[in-house]
This record gives structure tokens, sequence and C-alpha cells, in this order.
């Protein structure tokens, strides 16, 4: 059997199993295995594929087949300008939190100016993608990446080091809890992308998204668990003028922009992802009355 054959029976597979991008997963998942992309596939297809990377080829795609995110088979995802190692237990990066990322740097830059220091800490962190994202576009920062769950803040060291970002430090706390909140205080920015999925929702999402765990999407029964902490507890520890940014649901603006405008935060601007959608809330606080 040809390379290209052997892609093409992958990619018949995906198509089968209703995969929504079958020849873009397929060239992913053999690229993996060959170590061919598309355009080399494209001048080598008539030559013979060797069957064991034939067979290791099709596992992977019967894996996926079966809903397991490519993300996880691969091991890896990019994000902005860099790539990210990912697997079970960790919620897989997305293209629009990238939004969250320039955002917060713009807002932090035309605040307090172009250059620093800042000091600022990234809550429900995951992967480390959005305090990885903006240590890069500010030389100035000082992040903490705040992760509760271990399997997530295994990767988030990984990444950490993978990446030699000195400046983001890892630090496994409960968002939720008052007592991880108090030993910040003089921030220059708080930013996060915490779950907010509702949890009756949840159970509908699709089968991908349901195999990344529960804990990095399931925001309470409105989906606004972490955004009532992060106002209360997060905001507050700020120094005027500081940043508050956060990722959202597309229907979560309004409620959002309500508890971060109970908690001082003003100069509110929701931005919306590149289908049109809420994204991202951001504002800067300001104490008192």
């Amino acid at each position: 059997m040809t390379l290209r054959q052997t892609y093409q029976k992958g990619k018949m597979l995906l198509e089968k199993a209703g995969i929504e991008t079958p020849a873009f997963d397929a060239v992913c998942l053999f690229e993996k295995v060959f170590g061919m992309d598309r355009q080399k596939l494209m001048i080598h297809g008539m030559e013979p594929a060797e069957e064991a990377h034939a067979a290791a080829y099709w596992e992977l795609c019967e894996m996926r087949a079966q809903g397991r995110p490519l993300q996880y088979i691969l091991g890896e995802w990019p994000f902005m300008d860099f790539t990210l190692c990912v697997g079970e237990g960790v919620l897989v990066p997305r293209e629009e939190t990238e939004l969250l990322v320039y955002t917060a740097a713009e807002r932090l830059r035309v605040g307090s100016g172009a250059k620093g220091p800042w000091k600022g800490v990234d809550l429900c962190g995951g992967s480390g993608a959005v305090a990885i994202g903006l240590a890069s576009l500010l030389p100035g920062l000082e992040i903490s990446c705040a992760e509760l769950y271990a399997d997530a803040f295994r990767f988030l060291e990984a990444n950490v080091r993978r990446l030699a970002s000195k400046a983001v430090h890892p630090a496994r706390l409960d968002v939720l809890s008052p007592e991880s909140a108090a030993p910040f205080s003089g921030l220059d920015l708080v930013v996060s992308n915490p779950p907010y999925v509702e949890a009756g929702v949840i159970a509908g999402l699709q089968k991908e998204v349901q195999q990344e765990p529960r804990t990095a999407l399931d925001g309470g029964e409105d989906g606004l668990v972490f955004y009532r902490a992060i106002a209360q507890l997060w905001v507050p520890r700020l120094k005027p003028g500081g940043v508050a940014a956060v990722e959202i649901g597309e229907e979560q603006a309004q409620a959002v922009t309500e508890l971060f405008q109970e908690a001082g935060v003003r100069e509110i601007e929701v931005r919306k992802d590149f289908n049109g959608l809420d994204r991202v809330v951001v504002g800067c606080f300001y104490p008192g009355p």
C-alpha cells in the first residue's frame, strides 16, 4: 500500500465516524507517525508505506474516530507562536483564548506604561497558555499561574520548563479560597480563562470536549461561580488602575460586567472573537465608592 492510500484509508475512517475536519485530523496524525506534512505526502505519496507505521497511523485514526481529542493524541498543540504540551487532565488551549492574552497585554500597556515592571496572576491557569503568552508579549511582567489540580499542574510545570519562561511562576492554589488570594496585593493584572460552562449543559457538549477535564469546564449551576470569586476575592488584590481581564461564554458578558462593576472595575470593554461572539471582558480597578 502506498503512503497516499494509507493516508486515504485513515481519512475515510474519520469521515465515517463523523469527525468534523477529517482531512486536517488525518494529516496531523499522518505527520505524527510518518514525519511527513501535507506537502511531503503529495510529493512522496506513491512510495510504499512501511507496514508498522501504517498500522500505528490507523490505530491513531481509530482513537480519533472514537472521540479522543486530536490534541491529546498528538500530545501538543500550538498557541500564539509557541507549542504547548497537552494531554488528559488539562484543557486544550483554544484559538479564541489568544484574544484574552492580546487584550490583557494591550490594556496593561495603555494603563501603566509600555515597559513595566508589572506583577500579575493568571487564575485557573491549566496548561499555562495565558501566562506564558503574556510573558512572551510583556518582558517586564512577572506572573503567578494558579492551578489547583495535579494533572493540569503537571502540564503547566512542563510547559514553563519547556519554553524557559522564567517570568511565569506555577502555584498550586484554589482560586475559590479566600486564603489563596490573601497573600497577593498591589497586582497590576488579574487574568483568567476560568471554567464557565453551566453544569447542566456539559452532558450535551461535543464528545471530544466531554473528554477534557470537567473541572476545567464546570462553572457551576449558572456558569458564574468563578467570576464571582474573581470579582470578590481577586479584583481587590489589584492596585488602583490595575487590569482585570477574563474570557467568557458567549452569553455571559452582561452578568460578568455587572460582577466587575460591583467590585470596582471601571472602563469596562467587551471584546468579540473572530466569530463575532462576546469572548473577553476587560476593565481597570478603581477602589472606593
